[in-house]
Protein backbone atom coordinates (compact mmCIF):
# COMPACT_ATOMS: atom_id res chain seq x y z
CA UNK A 1 0.00 0.00 0.00
CA UNK A 2 2.85 2.30 0.58
CA UNK A 3 4.53 1.53 -2.32
CA UNK A 4 1.05 3.25 -4.14
CA UNK A 5 1.57 6.40 -2.17
CA UNK A 6 5.24 7.24 -2.98
CA UNK A 7 4.24 6.18 -7.13
CA UNK A 8 1.27 8.83 -7.06
CA UNK A 9 3.59 11.35 -5.18
CA UNK A 10 6.22 10.81 -8.26
CA UNK A 11 3.29 11.97 -10.80
CA UNK A 12 2.19 14.90 -8.79
CA UNK A 13 6.18 15.81 -8.68
CA UNK A 14 6.27 15.27 -12.30
CA UNK A 15 3.42 17.38 -13.03
CA UNK A 16 4.28 20.25 -10.84
CA UNK A 17 6.79 20.71 -13.04
CA UNK A 18 5.03 20.34 -16.29
CA UNK A 19 3.12 22.75 -14.93
CA UNK A 20 5.91 25.23 -14.02
CA UNK A 21 7.43 24.84 -17.97
CA UNK A 22 3.40 25.50 -18.89
CA UNK A 23 3.53 28.55 -16.97
CA UNK A 24 6.87 30.16 -17.99
CA UNK A 25 5.82 29.69 -21.46
CA UNK A 26 2.60 31.48 -21.24
CA UNK A 27 4.51 34.29 -19.03
CA UNK A 28 7.11 34.21 -22.36
CA UNK A 29 3.77 34.66 -24.65
CA UNK A 30 5.13 38.20 -26.12
CA UNK A 31 8.96 37.79 -25.33
CA UNK A 32 10.68 38.66 -28.71
CA UNK A 33 12.47 35.63 -30.12
CA UNK A 34 11.39 33.37 -27.11
CA UNK A 35 11.46 29.46 -27.67
CA UNK A 36 8.82 27.40 -26.48
CA UNK A 37 9.79 24.41 -24.00
CA UNK A 38 8.16 20.97 -23.17
CA UNK A 39 8.23 18.57 -20.56
CA UNK A 40 9.28 15.38 -20.62
CA UNK A 41 9.09 12.41 -18.40
CA UNK A 42 10.13 8.76 -18.63
CA UNK A 43 9.43 6.03 -15.80
CA UNK A 44 11.39 5.03 -13.30
CA UNK A 45 12.74 1.48 -12.20
CA UNK A 46 10.48 -1.47 -11.96
CA UNK A 47 10.49 -4.00 -9.22
CA UNK A 48 9.93 -7.85 -10.56
CA UNK A 49 8.33 -10.23 -8.70
CA UNK A 50 8.73 -13.06 -11.18
CA UNK A 51 10.70 -12.73 -14.28
CA UNK A 52 9.76 -13.83 -17.68
CA UNK A 53 10.39 -17.02 -18.70
CA UNK A 54 10.29 -18.60 -15.01
CA UNK A 55 10.31 -22.31 -14.98
CA UNK A 56 7.09 -23.73 -13.02
CA UNK A 57 6.81 -27.16 -13.89
CA UNK A 58 8.68 -29.50 -16.33
CA UNK A 59 9.26 -28.30 -19.75
CA UNK A 60 6.78 -25.24 -18.48
CA UNK A 61 7.71 -21.78 -18.29
CA UNK A 62 5.81 -18.39 -17.50
CA UNK A 63 4.66 -16.43 -21.06
CA UNK A 64 5.61 -13.35 -19.00
CA UNK A 65 7.24 -11.49 -16.30
CA UNK A 66 5.33 -9.78 -13.02
CA UNK A 67 6.36 -6.26 -12.52
CA UNK A 68 5.28 -3.05 -11.20
CA UNK A 69 6.53 0.55 -12.03
CA UNK A 70 7.75 2.94 -8.91
CA UNK A 71 6.58 6.08 -10.71
CA UNK A 72 7.53 8.94 -12.83
CA UNK A 73 10.01 11.35 -13.16
CA UNK A 74 10.98 14.74 -15.36
CA UNK A 75 13.44 13.62 -17.81
CA UNK A 76 14.09 16.63 -20.04
CA UNK A 77 12.76 19.96 -20.88
CA UNK A 78 12.99 20.44 -24.67
CA UNK A 79 13.66 23.36 -26.69
CA UNK A 80 11.35 24.37 -29.43
CA UNK A 81 13.38 25.95 -32.14
CA UNK A 82 10.34 26.22 -34.54
CA UNK A 83 10.45 29.97 -36.29
CA UNK A 84 8.03 32.86 -34.28
CA UNK A 85 6.17 35.15 -36.37
CA UNK A 86 7.80 38.47 -37.70
CA UNK A 87 6.44 41.70 -36.03
CA UNK A 88 6.84 44.84 -38.81
CA UNK A 89 8.78 47.44 -36.03
CA UNK A 90 10.38 50.13 -39.49
CA UNK A 91 13.56 50.07 -37.04
CA UNK A 92 16.42 49.39 -39.13
CA UNK A 93 18.55 47.86 -36.20
CA UNK A 94 15.55 45.56 -35.79
CA UNK A 95 16.74 42.37 -37.29
CA UNK A 96 15.19 39.35 -37.28
CA UNK A 97 16.91 35.61 -38.56
CA UNK A 98 14.56 33.74 -40.84
CA UNK A 99 15.78 30.25 -40.41
CA UNK A 100 19.36 28.27 -38.17
CA UNK A 101 21.69 31.37 -36.75
CA UNK A 102 21.75 33.08 -33.33
CA UNK A 103 23.26 36.30 -32.94
CA UNK A 104 26.97 36.79 -30.78
CA UNK A 105 26.84 39.29 -28.07
CA UNK A 106 30.06 39.84 -25.54
CA UNK A 107 29.03 39.75 -21.84
CA UNK A 108 30.48 41.89 -19.30
CA UNK A 109 33.13 39.19 -17.83
CA UNK A 110 34.46 38.59 -21.61
CA UNK A 111 32.31 35.28 -22.63
CA UNK A 112 30.09 34.85 -25.58
CA UNK A 113 26.55 34.45 -25.42
CA UNK A 114 23.51 34.19 -27.94
CA UNK A 115 20.36 34.93 -28.90
CA UNK A 116 17.78 35.40 -31.04
CA UNK A 117 16.61 38.46 -29.83
CA UNK A 118 17.60 41.40 -32.89
CA UNK A 119 16.37 44.34 -31.03
CA UNK A 120 19.93 46.39 -31.32
CA UNK A 121 19.96 49.68 -30.24
CA UNK A 122 22.79 52.42 -30.96
CA UNK A 123 24.88 53.63 -27.26
CA UNK A 124 26.10 56.92 -26.89
CA UNK A 125 29.49 56.00 -28.99
CA UNK A 126 27.31 54.47 -31.75
CA UNK A 127 27.75 50.52 -31.20
CA UNK A 128 25.51 47.98 -31.52
CA UNK A 129 24.51 46.68 -28.76
CA UNK A 130 21.18 44.57 -27.18
CA UNK A 131 18.70 45.83 -25.13
CA UNK A 132 20.43 44.98 -22.11
CA UNK A 133 23.92 46.87 -23.30
CA UNK A 134 25.74 43.86 -24.43
CA UNK A 135 27.49 44.67 -27.79
CA UNK A 136 27.16 42.97 -30.84
CA UNK A 137 29.93 40.61 -32.27
CA UNK A 138 31.71 41.35 -34.22
CA UNK A 139 31.91 44.89 -33.13
CA UNK A 140 30.01 47.41 -35.39
CA UNK A 141 30.14 50.89 -34.84
CA UNK A 142 27.36 53.53 -36.34
CA UNK A 143 29.61 56.54 -37.56
CA UNK A 144 28.17 59.91 -35.65
CA UNK A 145 27.84 61.33 -39.30
CA UNK A 146 25.93 58.83 -41.33
CA UNK A 147 22.66 59.93 -41.74
CA UNK A 148 21.06 56.59 -43.11
CA UNK A 149 21.47 52.54 -42.30
CA UNK A 150 20.58 49.65 -43.84
CA UNK A 151 21.40 46.07 -43.27
CA UNK A 152 20.74 43.29 -46.07
CA UNK A 153 19.88 40.00 -45.63
CA UNK A 154 23.16 38.56 -45.74
CA UNK A 155 24.34 40.34 -43.04
CA UNK A 156 26.01 43.31 -44.77
CA UNK A 157 25.82 47.02 -42.65
CA UNK A 158 26.00 49.92 -44.91
CA UNK A 159 25.39 53.84 -44.01
CA UNK A 160 25.12 56.86 -45.79
CA UNK A 161 27.84 59.70 -45.35
CA UNK A 162 26.61 62.60 -46.46
CA UNK A 163 28.27 63.31 -49.63
CA UNK A 164 30.38 59.84 -49.61
CA UNK A 165 27.26 58.13 -50.46
CA UNK A 166 26.60 54.79 -49.28
CA UNK A 167 29.53 52.61 -47.76
CA UNK A 168 29.56 48.88 -46.25
CA UNK A 169 31.08 49.32 -43.07
CA UNK A 170 30.75 45.68 -41.17
CA UNK A 171 29.40 42.07 -41.72
CA UNK A 172 27.20 40.61 -39.44
CA UNK A 173 28.30 36.81 -38.77
CA UNK A 174 25.66 34.16 -37.30
CA UNK A 175 26.41 31.61 -34.73
CA UNK A 176 25.35 27.92 -35.78
CA UNK A 177 25.55 24.40 -33.42
CA UNK A 178 25.86 21.03 -33.73
CA UNK A 179 22.99 20.60 -31.77
CA UNK A 180 20.89 24.01 -31.24
CA UNK A 181 18.51 22.08 -28.68
CA UNK A 182 21.40 21.60 -26.18
CA UNK A 183 22.00 25.20 -25.81
CA UNK A 184 21.31 26.44 -22.22
CA UNK A 185 19.18 29.23 -21.19
CA UNK A 186 21.02 31.88 -19.57
CA UNK A 187 17.48 34.59 -19.37
CA UNK A 188 17.39 38.14 -20.59
CA UNK A 189 16.67 36.31 -23.65
CA UNK A 190 20.30 34.87 -23.94
CA UNK A 191 21.61 31.23 -24.47
CA UNK A 192 25.49 29.96 -23.80
CA UNK A 193 27.28 27.04 -24.60
CA UNK A 194 27.10 23.45 -23.45
CA UNK A 195 28.98 20.68 -23.92
CA UNK A 196 25.52 18.82 -25.32
CA UNK A 197 25.15 22.31 -28.01
CA UNK A 198 28.66 22.02 -29.19
CA UNK A 199 30.90 24.88 -30.35
CA UNK A 200 29.51 27.77 -32.44
CA UNK A 201 30.41 27.61 -35.92
CA UNK A 202 30.40 31.84 -37.04
CA UNK A 203 28.95 32.02 -40.53
CA UNK A 204 27.70 34.69 -42.83
CA UNK A 205 23.90 34.88 -42.94
CA UNK A 206 22.68 32.70 -46.25
CA UNK A 207 25.37 30.46 -46.63
CA UNK A 208 25.28 26.53 -45.47
CA UNK A 209 22.33 26.48 -44.48
CA UNK A 210 21.84 29.64 -42.16
CA UNK A 211 19.16 31.60 -41.95
CA UNK A 212 19.31 35.12 -43.20
CA UNK A 213 18.63 38.36 -41.92
CA UNK A 214 15.41 40.64 -41.87
CA UNK A 215 15.94 44.34 -40.97
CA UNK A 216 13.10 45.99 -39.35
CA UNK A 217 11.45 43.38 -38.29
CA UNK A 218 11.79 41.40 -35.10
CA UNK A 219 10.53 37.35 -34.52
CA UNK A 220 8.13 36.89 -31.67
CA UNK A 221 7.53 33.61 -29.78
CA UNK A 222 6.51 30.95 -31.02
CA UNK A 223 4.03 30.06 -28.08
CA UNK A 224 0.66 29.18 -28.70
CA UNK A 225 -1.60 29.98 -26.50
CA UNK A 226 -4.13 27.47 -27.17
CA UNK A 227 -1.63 24.73 -26.81
CA UNK A 228 -0.42 25.67 -23.61
CA UNK A 229 -4.00 26.06 -22.08
CA UNK A 230 -4.56 22.35 -23.70
CA UNK A 231 -1.36 21.25 -22.05
CA UNK A 232 -2.47 22.94 -18.44
CA UNK A 233 -5.55 21.53 -18.86
CA UNK A 234 -3.93 17.79 -18.76
CA UNK A 235 -1.78 18.66 -16.45
CA UNK A 236 -4.00 19.47 -14.08
CA UNK A 237 -6.58 16.26 -14.73
CA UNK A 238 -2.64 14.37 -13.78
CA UNK A 239 -1.99 15.62 -10.75
CA UNK A 240 -5.63 15.40 -9.65
CA UNK A 241 -5.81 12.16 -10.53
CA UNK A 242 -2.73 10.69 -8.86
CA UNK A 243 -3.88 12.61 -5.44
CA UNK A 244 -6.83 10.67 -6.39
CA UNK A 245 -4.79 7.44 -6.18
CA UNK A 246 -3.16 8.87 -3.11
CA UNK A 247 -6.60 9.47 -1.35
CA UNK A 248 -7.77 5.74 -2.58
CA UNK A 249 -4.38 4.79 -0.92
CA UNK A 250 -5.22 6.54 2.41
CA UNK A 251 -8.61 5.34 2.68
CA UNK A 252 -7.55 2.03 2.37
CA UNK A 253 -4.83 2.27 5.05
CA UNK A 254 -7.68 3.45 6.93
CA UNK A 255 -9.79 0.49 6.87
CA UNK A 256 -6.61 -1.73 7.75
CA UNK A 257 -6.18 0.57 11.15
CA UNK A 258 -9.98 0.18 11.45
CA UNK A 259 -9.89 -3.99 11.46
CA UNK A 260 -10.42 -5.62 15.00
CA UNK A 261 -9.86 -9.16 15.86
Amino acid sequence: MLRSLNTSATGMVAQQLNLDVIANNLANVNTTAFKHQRAEFQDLIYQTLQSGGTEVGQNLRTPGAIQFGLGAMNSATANDFTQGSAIPTGNPTDLMITGDGFFRVLLPDGTFAFTRDGSFKQDSNGLLVNSSGYPLQPAITIPANATEISISADGRVSAKIGDQGTQTIEQITLAVFPNAAGLTRAGQNLWTESASSGAANLLIPGLDGTGVIQSKFLEGSNVSVVDEMVRMISAQRAYEINSKAIQASDDMLNVLNQLKR
